[in-house]
């Protein structure tokens, strides 16, 4: 019995030291603004076609339908994920309140929005800021799953003319 445990055990182990992980890890560091329209974002994996896989993070003003209020609230991820498709529990499973400054972490599981595995390929990771008013910035990282790991660093564009709240987040890293 004991020598069985001992096996089980060790195979168990193994397995997870040598297992392939789809694990993402999406960071960065999160600065809140002061004034109106301004500290939404959120963090969501396309595939390379640029069809939405899975939202990990959105702030719960924008998705709660302050997207209707504000124009200028996420409307890249609005449109991509199809928020005015949404019913209420898919919106609670993925919206919390604007964080407090400081690192912010999210992690991917390699599922998309139904909980099934993706198959190995190429994927973005998106993460978009309203910074305030139409003053925006999109950052963008390809992952590849299924093969090496790896680390990069998202590349940002920015749109608006407004440089003030350009600090809001920074810079953003993905491992995988």
């Amino acid at each position: 019995m004991k020598k069985t445990f001992l096996v089980w055990f060790f195979v168990c182990v193994a397995s997870a030291l040598f297992a392939q992980t789809n694990k993402v890890e999406v960071n960065f560091t999160y600065t809140k603004q002061s004034g109106f329209a301004s500290n939404q974002f959120a963090v969501w994996i396309e595939d390379a076609q640029g069809r939405h896989i899975k939202t990990l993070y959105a702030t719960k003003f924008t998705a709660a339908g302050g997207w209707q209020k504000r124009e200028f609230s996420l409307p890249l991820w609005v449109k991509q994920s199809n928020l005015a498709g949404m019913k209420k529990p898919q919106v609670d499973a993925i919206t919390g309140s604007t964080p407090k400054s400081g690192d912010q972490r999210y992690v991917w599981d390699g599922t998309d929005s139904t909980g099934k595995a993706v198959p190995a390929g190429e994927y973005r990771v998106i993460v978009e800021g309203s910074l305030r008013n139409e003053n925006s910035v999109i950052y963008t990282a390809v992952v590849k799953l299924g093969g090496e790991k790896g680390k990069v660093t998202a590349q940002a564009r920015y749109t608006g003319t407004s440089t003030a709240e350009r600090g809001m987040i920074g810079p953003v890293t993905v491992t995988y």
